[in-house]
């Protein structure tokens, strides 16, 4: 994801969880990021506007129900290794070809669900995963339309494919890959955490942000395969890894924007907040 005042401006709301974000600390925390105050203000209209944030006070903003309602989904990363259950073999499939692909956003959100769960295209518009998430069908298909996926799409079982279709399917997922990326991304945010208290406050939250959101991401789009594809155990330390180092980040990034980072808004941006 492009880093822009936008998404900063949104994983901060994320972070903060109930507390609303004033227009001060966002100013304040995307200026460590290179991001201009202009750029602030623009962004906070447009999230306005999208219905992605809204007024929470004078001069402050929180997430909207909507955005809350897909900030939900992606929070589940949390709790992702509990949705996992034993792999019998078989499958979850996805049919969207009747739905066409003209309409470039509906293709976005229809895409982005598909990777959040792990699916992958085995023929244009038919996509498979193992079976081995949540309870049943149709928890799947509720999550999928949460992320996006249209509700015409066809979610179904899909089992005794040929052996040369299960050949294909077993390198859908590149499994050595996911074990490797595992093991460099734990091993950055242990070597960060071991010299975070010599950072500056502000050098901290940066890097934090920066390999926090790259960590976090990983698992919001891992595909949580079964054995033989990955070293589960392997996974699960990782993410063991990235619950303990979210937890460092937030604390630096509360911290940083309850003393604000800025000295006293000019009065332009006094005119923004009010």
């Amino acid at each position: 994801m492009k880093l822009n005042a936008k998404n900063l401006i949104l994983d901060l709301l994320l972070a903060t969880e109930d507390t609303p974000l004033s227009v001060r600390g966002a100013i304040s925390a995307c200026r460590l990021f290179g991001l201009s105050d202009n750029s602030v203000r623009v962004a906070l209209a447009r999230a306005s506007a999208d219905g992605l944030i809204e007024a929470a006070g004078r001069g402050t903003y929180r997430l909207s129900a909507s955005a809350l309602q897909l900030a939900g989904e992606v929070a589940t990363w949390r709790t992702a290794e509990q949705r996992i259950r034993p792999w019998q073999g078989g499958y979850i499939a996805v049919l969207t070809q009747h739905l066409g692909r003209t309409d470039r956003a509906a293709l976005r959100k229809r895409e982005r669900a598909l990777a959040m769960l792990g699916f992958a295209s085995l023929e244009t518009g038919f996509y498979l995963r193992p079976d081995n998430i949540d309870e049943n069908l149709s928890q799947i298909r509720q999550r999928l339309c949460r992320l996006g996926l249209e509700a015409q799409a066809l979610v179904f079982y899909a089992n005794q494919f040929s052996e040369q279709e299960q050949t294909r399917i077993s390198q859908l997922w590149n499994g050595a890959a996911l074990n490797q990326q595992y093991r460099q991304l734990q091993q950055q945010m242990a070597d960060w955490l071991a010299h975070a208290p010599s950072l500056e406050p502000d050098v901290a939250a940066r890097e934090s942000f920066l390999l926090g959101s790259k960590a976090i991401r990983q698992v919001v789009f891992d595909p949580l395969l079964p054995e033989p594809w990955v070293d589960v155990a392997e996974r699960h330390r990782f993410v063991e890894a990235v619950y303990a180092f979210d937890h460092a980040g937030h604390l630096i990034w509360r911290k940083l924007i309850a003393v604000s980072l800025t000295p006293p808004l000019s009065h332009k941006e006094m005119e923004f907040s009010e």
